[in-house]
């Protein structure tokens, strides 16, 4: 690797990777905040040069709720927890009037036809790998379905990110048999190694390492793992604006300290977020992005950091 990378990816999933833990009601203006920022997303990532991994929700591809009861697995997941199931909550607020909540295809297609974006997996239906009840084979349907919706957007896919970062070994091998070649995993420290049972102090870690150095979250080729798919450890996750100004000052130099270290040492920084994040505070949010975007544009002039996606991250080791 003769230089170092910026990776960004996208947990891009609207109400399907929360509802269970919203009001809907509750969060119009969240939602609508989100579809309005997005377009400044990709504007800013486009006048940056900056390539971007936006890891989709499948349900976001259809067109409306008529399209979207035409795509249901055979085998639906049957989690033990039934406050997870994507296909009974969209049914029980098919009359919410709030569709644009639902499906984004046209915020899909300004995905595609911006510069440097790669359009990615999150499975279809924001599909839990790690939660009591759902199989293997549940699955590959769900992939399945996901993978039929790209080629119906006339795309194809190459990389994954599994929804709430449950990373399943086991599924690896399915995600492969879809194409998917690429897989965002968990990043190399101990308080990240059990995404689904995090105990209190792995959450004060997580936490508490976005505003101070608990960790290193840069790192080279030696923690890219290639089994059935290349596993590509996430390095930060961008937290939502903070009403107190001093956690957003610690957490925004945290990232610039180790994209400049990454960029110095010539290692991997992968930096991810859901655009969702942006909903509350979305102008201080861009001003974080800009602000990001200018020091990645330093780096790339100094010391020739390059901004890749996932899909070409292993083209450059």
């Amino acid at each position: 690797m003769n230089k170092g990378k910026l990776v960004i990816s996208l947990d891009f999933e609207l109400v399907w990777g929360v509802f269970d833990h919203i009001t809907l009601s509750d969060k119009v203006t969240y939602f609508d905040n989100t579809r309005n920022v997005l377009p400044k997303m990709l504007a800013c990532f486009e006048k940056y040069k900056m390539e971007v991994t936006w890891a989709t929700v499948g349900m976001l591809f259809n067109e409306n709720w008529e399209e979207w009861m035409t795509h249901v697995p055979e085998q639906k997941p049957t989690y033990s927890n039934l406050n997870l199931d994507a296909y009974a909550y969209g049914i029980n607020h098919q009359k919410s009037g709030l569709d644009r909540f639902f499906f984004a295809p046209e915020l899909i297609r300004a995905i595609q036809q911006t510069p440097g974006q790669e359009l990615a997996s999150h499975t279809y239906s924001h599909y839990y790998c790690l939660e009591e009840g759902q199989t293997k084979e549940q699955f590959e349907q769900d992939l399945d379905l996901v993978i039929k919706m790209a080629k119906k957007a006339k795309t194809s896919m190459q990389s994954l990110v599994f929804p709430r970062n449950q990373w399943n070994q086991a599924y690896l091998e399915s995600c492969l048999q879809s194409g998917l070649t690429q897989v965002r995993s968990n990043p190399a420290v101990w308080f990240w190694n059990n995404p689904n049972q995090a105990s209190l102090v792995t959450k004060l870690f997580r936490t508490g390492d976005a505003y101070l150095p608990l960790s290193s979250m840069v790192y080279g080729t030696e923690h890219v793992k290639t089994t059935t798919v290349t596993a590509q450890p996430a390095s930060r996750f961008l937290r939502p604006h903070h009403r107190f100004s001093i956690a957003n000052t610690l957490r925004l130099q945290r990232i610039k300290n180790e994209m400049t270290i990454a960029a110095q040492q010539d290692k991997v920084y992968h930096l991810w977020w859901h655009p969702h994040n942006f909903g509350d505070y979305p102008e201080a949010s861009m001003q974080a992005l800009t602000e990001i975007a200018l020091l990645y544009q330093v780096l790339n002039e100094q010391y020739g950091m390059q901004s890749v996606s996932m899909a070409n991250l292993p083209l450059q080791l």
